[in-house]
């Protein structure tokens, strides 16, 4: 059977190379929009584990006073976790992010800059909320929150599921189309053979599996094809993303993830596959009764 298939690929090279290629395009763009929702998952991931609400607070605010608001926040049942940054502290994180930038740590002391309450929320609607109440406080000089940045990307991330979904699913029909017609042709071209196969006693199965097995073949090679294409796109891209997500423990990407991604492709060329090329049989069920 191993040979039938191998003869039958190599018989009409480019029929199955027009099948491969197409089924690797559509993998492909597969590959590239689960990447997309898979990077833009964990950025919103990063940014909803950070402090989403910091509330300065004034230089004369006392121990006592911020220890009671501090008490106050947690006890909100909105809120995750509140964290309080001393001047010292918050000079240290200004100096890690501005290590490569020597001349904006020129004049800069603890004094000058605020402490102030980091806040987390579990649901990021109480964002807003949270952010009124602390600005009433007496003690607290300024109040931000990182709304806009998260409810933009929950958006983005959304967007890409629909889209990256909608778009499988009609490369996934164009991949079984494009099986079916390649396949049905060359059944059609194998008439005299099937005919002669059944007269000399060969099961159904034995004369259908070949076809099945090209099909499946088709899915695996589209696979690695469109997986290899995907990973080199992202390391040809790395230098530009990580200037661009500086600061977001996004790349190197893990090999567990690569190698999940390479399972669910082949698991997705094989599906294809199989299904395109029963289906392309069944179009000629009466050549194989």
């Amino acid at each position: 059977m191993i040979k039938t298939l191998s003869r039958r690929l190599f018989r009409s090279p480019y029929q199955s190379l027009a099948a491969i290629l197409i089924v690797s395009i559509s993998l492909f763009v597969i590959c590239v929009f689960f990447l997309l929702g898979a990077g833009s998952e964990a950025v919103l991931r990063y940014f909803e584990s950070r402090p989403q609400v910091s509330a300065f607070l004034k230089d004369e605010a006392k121990t006592q006073e911020i220890e009671t608001l501090k008490t106050k926040i947690q006890e909100n049942s909105k809120v995750k976790s509140v964290e309080f940054v001393s001047k010292e502290q918050a000079l240290n994180i200004y100096k890690e992010q501005n290590k490569d930038k020597p001349l904006l740590m020129e004049m800069v002391t603890a004094k000058i800059l605020p402490a102030s309450l980091e806040v987390s929320t579990y649901d990021l609607s109480s964002l807003k909320q949270i952010s009124e109440e602390l600005k009433q406080e007496k003690i607290v000089e300024d109040v931000i929150f990182q709304e806009d940045v998260i409810v933009a990307l929950t958006v983005w991330v959304g967007t890409i599921r629909k889209i990256g979904l909608m778009l499988a699913i009609f490369l996934v029909l164009v991949s079984i189309l494009t099986i079916i017609v390649i396949l049905g042709l060359k059944i059609s071209q194998r008439k005299d053979e099937i005919e002669i196969l059944k007269l000399l006693g060969a099961s159904t199965s034995y004369i259908c599996w070949p076809f099945y097995l090209e099909g499946i073949v088709y899915g695996l090679m589209a696979a690695f094809i469109s997986w290899g294409a995907g990973f080199l796109l992202l390391l040809y891209a790395t230098p530009f993303l990580v200037k661009f997500l500086a600061g977001i423990p996004l790349l190197p990407v893990p090999l567990s993830f690569v190698l999940f991604v390479l399972a669910g492709l082949m698991a997705l060329g094989t599906l294809v596959g199989f299904f395109g090329s029963i289906l392309a049989v069944s179009r000629f069920s009466r050549m194989f009764r």
